[in-house]
């Protein structure tokens, strides 16, 4: 094979918090849902049974549409409750289901395990088509709108009849609302101001669309004088995948000047609220960002708080009740005596708990308050440990920059090596390359070796299509002939789940392939990710000894936190790459190290964080 690694001699193409504080960020983020078309999927139970998402779907739709009905609030959030547990889990509730262990999924008690078995058996919930038969599907769209709550849906709809968006729109334009109870001419000027700002928005933010602006907020707020301390909250601060609204803490004892110097932020359209403490506002492109102020000395448990995950603070705050104390977002205080303590710090918080400070991409809930009770939190990877970059692009397919120039750029972050994966031949809108132009460019990668000696070590790999039959683009001698083989599917991403889970199998078990790439294909907003049977996958990985990708780059982050938890249970290595196709594209690192972080990965577990030696020896050794 070409590893003698001793020396050194219809596709898709490059180029591309939630709120704890209130519940409009939340009831926007599940009407988003369903207002961009992610409603309840259709479903044949003849094929497969329903997936995850069409489960959390249907329970998000049921509890939208008993709000509007009027029910009680703790039964829509057991519903809401049931839609995040099904989302968050690493393998499909289905297996669960065979296993008779569906009340094993956090917030799955009987009641809500009955209806998944129903959808799971039949793909039907009569206790849905019942409520649809009461409450017009339709009005859960209505929730996105800002200034809408369930109770006034409920109100319009009863008194108007209408249903629709579009009617509702021109009910407010023909002055229908304003005579409604609690309702007024500044209240049909809000709804339409909302129904205007739905069409600047597509529902939860990319990550990559979100840090960086709440980057640049903090900025600024720490520039105003007075300001102690500046943090994001919520689930940016957590750094999921996607987001709701910017949620900001700052501490500061004025919060006037705060307040003056965030609703003026450039680019502000609109300023939703100004208070003393707290302030909303959304900018030109349809973000919403909130701001609350705290004292310096209360900030550690504000920023506690407010980072949440709910399930996290509730942990937390029981943790606390057995410690004799009640925790809020101001302070500790003695549940006999009401003496309070105060935290400046988060560190302060977790440590009056008897706790190690936990990380924020670990706050989801589950295990990690037991760990941290023990003193056993694992130390999770860190940007600093990742030492190659083992997928990426030259302009010999469709990067940005000549290889020698990425090889400088990635010197210059203090890598020592780096892999280029340019596109095999079928994917020709990425100006994929032939056998004999893959020859020249491992030529052209010995000059450029030369020339930058030690200093970084350079590779040729491929990034090779998995092709609609599971075949690999180039034959095996060749593949053989590669220091590395990245595998990824692009085209043809909607076929059955049964399909293209025996595809991507292909893969995973062909020997000449190394490393699968971004292995579902997801992209936000814009494409879901293909419907594969991970725990299959991710079993055959383990097996096969082949590494699973966490792309970094904020429009894929895939593998997600639930998969790459997953993946590290059953002992299978992974890749954080950047897929760069640019110098800057170097800088999203950071972003696949936090998924890596949310799924509780250390270095060992990552094979860029390896020495160039073990990485050789890795690679020769699997042929």
């Amino acid at each position: 094979m070409g590893r003698d690694l001793n020396t050194k001699d219809t596709t898709d193409t490059k180029g591309k918090g939630d709120s704890l504080y209130g519940v409009f960020s939340f009831v926007t983020f599940v009407s988003f849902v369903v207002f961009n078309g992610f409603s309840v999927q259709s479903y044949n139970p003849n094929e497969v049974p329903m997936n995850n998402k069409q489960l959390a779907d249907t329970f998000t739709l049921i509890a939208n549409l008993l709000e509007i009905k009027g029910e009680i609030i703790y039964k829509t959030l057991a519903y809401r409750k049931a839609s995040e547990s099904l989302l968050g889990l690493p393998r499909d509730a289905s297996e669960f289901w065979k296993e008779g262990k569906l009340e094993e999924i956090p917030g799955v008690g009987k009641a809500i395990a009955e209806k998944i078995d129903e959808l799971l058996s039949t793909g039907k919930l009569e206790f849905l088509e019942k409520i649809k038969k009461e409450i017009p599907e339709e009005l859960a769209t209505w929730l996105a709108v800002p200034s809408l709550g369930p109770k006034k849906v409920g109100m319009i709809w009863k008194t108007l009849g209408i249903t629709s968006l579009s009617q509702l729109e021109s009910a407010a334009k023909g002055g229908k609302l304003r005579d409604l109870p609690g309702m007024g001419a500044k209240s049909e000027t809000a709804i339409l101001e909302g129904i205007a700002s739905l069409a600047r928005r597509s529902g939860r933010l990319p990550l990559g669309r979100a840090y960086p602006l709440a980057q640049q907020i903090v900025a600024q707020l720490k520039r105003v004088k007075g300001v102690v301390a500046a943090e994001p909250a919520g689930s940016l601060r957590r750094m999921r995948s996607t987001v709701g609204d910017l949620d900001i803490l700052v501490a500061s004892k004025d919060s006037e000047a705060v307040m003056e110097a965030f609703t003026n932020l450039p680019n502000v359209s609109r300023v939703l609220g100004k208070g003393e403490f707290k302030s909303s506002v959304e900018f030109s492109d349809g973000i919403r960002a909130q701001v609350w102020v705290h004292p310096p000395n209360e900030f550690g448990t504000a920023l506690q708080y407010a980072t949440g995950s709910k399930d996290h603070n509730v942990l937390l705050r029981q943790l606390a009740l057995d410690k004799g104390l009640s925790l809020s977002d101001h302070s500790f205080k003695k549940v006999k005596g009401g003496k309070e303590i105060f935290c400046s710090t988060e560190e302060e918080v977790y440590k009056t708990l008897g706790l190690q400070w936990v990380p924020p991409e670990l706050r989801e809930g589950r295990d990690e308050v037991a760990l941290a009770k023990a003193n056993k939190l694992p130390k999770l990877i860190e940007v600093k440990d990742i030492k190659a970059n083992l997928h990426m692009h030259s302009t010999y397919s469709d990067g940005k920059l000549s290889m020698m120039d990425m090889a400088k750029a990635a010197m210059k972050r203090g890598l020592k090596t780096i892999v280029f994966s340019d596109h095999s031949v079928s994917l020709g809108v990425a100006n994929g390359l032939s056998i004999e132009r893959h020859k020249q460019q491992a030529a052209e990668i010995k000059k450029i070796q030369k020339q930058l000696g030690d200093q970084i070590m350079i590779l040729h790999s491929s990034e090779v299509e998995i092709k609609a039959d599971g075949s690999l683009d180039y034959p095996d001698d060749f593949l053989a002939s590669l220091d590395l083989v990245v595998a990824s599917l692009h085209s043809s991403l909607r076929q059955p789940r049964e399909k293209i889970t025996a595809r991507l199998l292909k893969a995973v078990n062909n020997p000449h392939v190394d490393i699968i790439g971004h292995p579902t294909g997801r992209e936000f907003p814009d494409r879901e990710a293909a419907d594969l049977d991970m725990e299959v996958i991710l079993q055959a990985a383990a097996k096969s000894g082949v590494a699973m990708e966490i792309s970094a780059s904020p429009y894929r982050l895939d593998l997600d936190d639930p998969h790459a938890r997953r993946a590290r249970e059953l002992g299978v290595l992974l890749s954080i790459n950047t897929d760069a196709h640019s110098e800057e594209d170097y800088d999203m690192l950071h972003y696949g190290v936090a998924i890596a972080r949310r799924a509780g990965v250390t270095k060992e577990d990552v094979i860029n964080c390896w020495s160039t030696e073990k990485l050789l020896k890795w690679l020769k050794k699997r042929g």
